[in-house]
């Protein structure tokens, strides 16, 4: 058991936007939901009142840059942990391009006990898929399986893994203990230099373009090659119209395929670019209103799975920049539920219920962590989210927990305000703020979490 054991007793929150009830939070689960949860409360239990709130399972970030080891001057496995719970989540995936790269038990192990240390979140590390990331040989997937970080993810993001016989044989390999692949769809030939989308604005700002086609090619590559193998695929950050058919088509068939998309291609497009303001500039790039709206249409029939947020922060010298030589990608742990809501749910494309699909259930089960993404139920773990759909705020990238600086919101009034989340039933955040982390007791098996 962990060091924590106050009870927390929650009133009146909305359960999935729906009901109205109490929980119950003791000793690491929900003890009791609804008029058992009062009754339940020992004298010395903290109250929240939770009246406007929405109640949430944690969320679940299948696709977080922590840069630690090794670039520790744009993040670490501790502020990204920090601001993960305030973004809401208590799961995150450490994506494995750090210095040295996650390619080994060894490297997988620390980034593990790092995010332990931490307890801010659940850190899980994504092994990568190649030594390197060179994409030569495969890495040592089976031992960073069964290390101490218990590896399911394996992914060089980033980077493609553009060879299809290797993509092949990973595939086949972690057929094994049921892991996955996470492709970075991206035929490099395709887009050398690129910088933009290509198209009409790419043509006008004299910018080397980014064709849909070389992400939507290997999409259809490597839903054949799963297919064929009957393995599992994971396609990272989708954006554009044509994969969402690609992937349309896939499950129709029965083949093992899930997909994410990131806040940011669900609301900004490749007008943005326009302003040559290095904060735009991601990988793959920010693409029309057509795509925007497939992308939003794929999340909310279930297409596209779930929502990663790609988390990419860097130093303030690799963002502010010429164009040209800014580093691509963007922060986004802090601002994707407010980004998610203001896309999805006040369109009238989803509700709720639907968010903590996308955000929670469907993460949780594609990178195997039992203990998440749960349902807010009695003897379920207290892995739980209290948000305020009715808050704006302003997004100031300056006061964020995360060491980036590098967010395309900034200046920009968002709705949703996360109030208090949970982590195995430790208050990591309450009333908006970082409360504390959960301790561990040393003597705790490393996978009782």
């Amino acid at each position: 058991m962990s060091k924590h054991s106050t009870q927390y007793l929650i009133r009146g929150a909305s359960i999935l936007g729906g009901r109205t009830a109490d929980l119950l939070i003791a000793d690491g689960i929900i003890a009791a939901v609804g008029p058992d949860a009062t009754d339940g409360a020992g004298s010395a239990a903290s109250i929240i009142d939770a009246d406007g709130l929405i109640a949430l399972p944690g969320m679940v970030d299948l696709h977080t840059h922590l840069r630690e080891p090794g670039r520790e001057d744009a993040e670490t496995v501790e502020t990204g942990s920090r601001a993960a719970a305030l973004g809401g989540f208590t799961a995150i995936h450490a994506m494995a391009n750090s210095s040295p790269v996650a390619d080994t038990a060894g490297v997988v192990e620390q980034v593990y006990s790092l995010g332990r240390t931490s307890g801010w979140v659940e850190v899980r590390p994504v092994g990568a898929v190649t030594v390197g990331l060179a994409g030569l040989r495969m890495a040592e997937l089976g031992a960073m399986a069964e290390s101490r970080a218990n590896v399911r993810v394996f992914s060089d993001d980033g980077i493609c893994v553009s060879d299809p016989v290797l993509m092949r044989r990973a595939l086949e390999y972690v057929k094994a203990f049921d892991g996955v692949i996470a492709q970075h769809a991206q035929e490099p030939r395709l887009t050398e230099g690129a910088q933009m989308n290509e198209g009409d604005v790419s043509a006008v700002l004299g910018l080397t373009g980014w064709p849909a086609v070389a992400e939507e090619s290997i999409i259809a590559r490597d839903v054949l090659l799963a297919q064929h193998v009957d393995s599992r695929l994971h396609v990272c950050h989708v954006s554009t119209a044509g994969s969402v058919d690609i992937l349309r088509w896939a499950k129709s068939r029965g083949i093992r395929v899930t997909a994410e998309v990131t806040p940011h291609h669900l609301l900004l497009t490749e007008e943005l670019v326009r302003s040559y303001n290095p904060v735009y500039k991601v990988n793959p790039p920010l693409r029309t209103s057509t795509d925007v709206q497939a992308l939003r249409e794929a999340l909310a029939d279930g297409t596209i799975d779930v929502v990663g947020t790609d988390h990419a922060p860097h130093p303030s010298e690799h963002k502010e920049c010429e164009w040209a030589q800014a580093a691509m990608g963007m922060t986004g742990l802090e601002t994707a539920l407010s980004v998610v809501q203001h896309a999805m749910i006040e369109t009238g494309l989803m509700d709720w219920e639907g968010f903590a699909r996308v955000t929670s259930t469907a993460p949780a089960r594609i990178g195997r962590l039992e203990s998440q993404g749960r349902p807010l139920g009695k003897g379920e773990p207290a892995n739980v989210l209290l948000v305020d759909p009715a808050a704006r705020w302003t997004v100031e990238p300056h006061k964020m927990a995360t060491k980036g600086r590098n967010s395309p919101f900034a200046g920009t009034v968002l709705p949703g305000r996360v109030i208090a989340t949970f982590y195995r039933g430790h208050p990591t955040v309450l009333g908006g703020a970082l409360n504390s982390p959960l301790l561990f007791d040393a003597e705790e098996p490393a996978w009782n979490i």
